[in-house]
């Protein structure tokens, strides 16, 4: 298929994802499907300015809601970020800091044929005295599903899906294994079919062939696709007799840059010119193998990413449930320069600076779209400021869940943080939307910190303070720090205060 028909099928398959007017819907409760993607950066949507990949649903999608300008990920990097929108708390106050892995050291010969794989993966769980979102709606009534990447514990961790209010999960339990798409297994617990635990399914036809070179080309099971194929299949399963929140993980476009040589990568084989098409050799202990064409891969994928979007905004529609679903769709950071991932080429407005891991705009500063056809008029662009830690708040209040923090927190501990404040006021036009005196964020992994108040914006790198105007610097290219002294020092007293947890439990060099 050319690269005309193919999006002009895309695009179709948007239009037809349309919310009807005035859709009947007896079911008071409302539905909230929330697509976080992995990796994508801010300007990688046709609808934030992209101008190389086609992205007609995601588009379509913030043509009938409301587009955020200023969304903010909870960190610059996956698992945290992820710890963030799950916990209601910032990354100064959350367990979850960084990317700790749980299978260094346990690789065990022959587990697959002749594969050398790892016996335990996973990462960090999240802690246990503190309850995540799926453990809130589980109790008060709905179905939950999550699909895609959980990076909330290893296996068999006191943090797995079925012990955290998950009905049904299929995905990655480990954010590492993620970076193969033709993987070994995936992981899956299904309370419908009777599973205790999560378990490993191995993907046999993959197992057949090799991990890395060209034999890994002869795999066939796409975990992108597996992935979404099961997130659709509950979602059919959902009926309006009782409120579900479906939480979509997927993985695209994060490294290893591959996928099926089918229509959607064809479409952009051979459209970037020999000399920009960038040739990337292969990284073995990072899992990610070779591809001569990075370029066409990634925008392949999201393309792909797209096109997935456009089919659970047509399944929503299909069922009748589009006017009562808020369907979310964001990124979990900035974008990233793995596996051959080149985001100076697709983002040429150079826009904001820097990528995933840093604190400065470029690695925390996502997409963010909202459809909610109940109660949002379409066409809406937001510039109110928040960050994930925010959604317990605004997802409690969409569900009509009153005193969340009250009903559970824990008061067996001194300090069960809630971060959060609702943007139902700004999604909905109802009441007054309040405000965070300030954002903040620190990654201990680069050391590195942010805080934004106002248009103000400091980033810390290694303990020193860099002072940014927004307002007039978005790039943050002019350091004015020496300028305003006063500033800096209020800023980094925020950071005194938000940072929680004893400094020498991480890298991170606090500013005096």
């Amino acid at each position: 298929m050319n690269s005309k028909i193919f999006f002009s099928t895309l695009g179709a398959l948007a239009a037809v994802a349309t919310p009807a007017v005035g859709q009947n819907n007896n079911q008071q409760k409302p539905n909230i499907i929330y697509i976080m993607c992995d990796d994508m950066g801010y300007g990688d949507l046709g609808c934030y300015g992209q101008q190389l990949i086609s992205t007609p649903c995601i588009d379509s999608l913030a043509t009938q809601g409301m587009r955020f300008t200023q969304a903010y990920a909870g960190s610059p990097v996956s698992a945290p970020s992820r710890a963030t929108f799950m916990t209601g708390q910032h990354s100064g106050h959350t367990h979850v800091r960084g990317n700790k892995e749980y299978w260094r050291g346990r690789e065990k010969a022959n587990m697959y044929g002749n594969l050398t794989e790892f016996d335990r993966v996973g990462q960090e769980p999240y802690s246990t005295d503190h309850v995540i979102i799926p453990e809130i709606f589980k109790d008060n009534g709905y179905n939950t599903g999550m699909f895609g990447k959980w990076a909330g514990g290893y296996e068999g961790s006191a943090s797995t899906p079925e012990k955290r209010g998950i009905d049904e999960y299929y995905g990655y339990i480990c954010q590492f294994q993620a970076h193969l798409y033709y993987p070994n297994f995936l992981n899956e617990y299904s309370k419908s079919k009777g599973d205790t635990e999560t378990k490993r399914v191995e993907l046999t036809q993959n197992t057949q062939h090799a991990m890395y070179g060209d034999d890994y080309l002869n795999r066939a099971q796409y975990s992108a696709d597996l992935i979404h194929e099961r997130a659709m299949e509950w979602l059919d399963n959902q009926t309006p007799d009782q409120p579900f929140l479906g939480i979509f993980t997927y993985t695209l476009p994060h490294a290893e840059l591959l996928q099926p040589s089918d229509s959607i990568l064809e479409a952009y084989r051979d459209k970037f010119c020999e000399c920009e098409e960038k040739v990337f050799g292969g990284n073995q202990g990072s899992r990610y193998n070779p591809t001569p064409i990075a370029h066409a891969q990634f925008a392949g994928m999201i393309t792909r990413l797209d096109q997935q979007v456009g089919q659970i905004m047509a399944k929503l529609e299909e069922k009748g449930l589009a006017e009562n679903t808020v369907l979310i769709f964001t990124s979990d950071n900035g974008p990233h320069e793995e596996g051959g991932a080149d985001p100076a080429f697709f983002n040429r407005d150079n826009l904001l600076r820097g990528t995933k891991r840093s604190t400065t705009e470029g690695g925390i500063r996502i997409p963010f779209i909202v459809r909610w056809p109940a109660k949002i008029a379409p066409g809406q662009v937001s510039d109110q400021q928040f960050a994930f830690y925010d959604l317990m708040a605004t997802f409690c209040d969409i569900a009509g869940i009153e005193n969340y923090e009250e009903r559970y927190r824990n008061k067996d501990i001194e300090n069960d943080y809630f971060d959060g404040i609702s943007i139902y006021p700004t999604l909905t036009g109802e009441g007054e939307q309040k405000q965070h005196d300030h954002l903040y964020w620190e990654f201990h992994e680069t050391n590195m910190i942010g805080v934004r108040k106002g248009n103000w914006k400091l980033v810390v790198k290694a303990g020193t303070p860099q002072l940014y105007d927004l307002a007039t610097d978005l790039h943050e290219d002019h350091d004015l720090a020496a300028q305003y002294p006063d500033i800096v020092k209020e800023l980094v007293d925020i950071i005194h205060k938000e940072h929680t947890t004893p400094i020498s439990d991480f890298n991170l060099t606090i500013p005096q």
